[in-house]
């Protein structure tokens, strides 16, 4: 897929990076708050997709993601923290499958260009 293939995630990756120039929180502290709403509200996988971008380019890590779960637990429940972990886990199988396919379409519009 390319980008004009995903307007309804681009829009979403728009409003997330509005949402970052307006709001007084740093970045990473403000992406960490995102996903824990995504956490609380059992987010689809797509959701997770869409901030994935914005959460790496603020520096947060599997291990903040982990830490993040464990912090929320007691308030969110177990079961959330777990389905959010299995989310988290399909979006990013989504993100690869998109990327290989992007970087398939580079190799082919390479080897027709030769």
């Amino acid at each position: 897929m390319t980008a004009t293939e995903t307007p309804v995630l681009n829009t979403l990756a728009d409003l997330t990076a509005l949402s970052m120039e307006r709001c007084g929180l740093a970045p990473r502290e403000l992406m960490l708050a995102r996903i824990a709403a995504l956490i609380a509200v059992d987010a689809p996988p797509v959701s997770y997709m869409a901030n994935a971008g914005a959460a790496a380019g603020s520096g947060i890590t599997g291990d903040d993601l982990q830490a993040l779960m464990i912090g929320i637990s007691p308030v969110v429940g177990t079961p959330k923290v777990v389905a959010a972990a299995g989310n988290i886990l399909r979006a990013l199988g989504f993100a690869i499958i998109v990327a290989e396919a992007e970087m398939a379409k580079m190799d082919e519009a390479a080897y027709a260009a030769e």
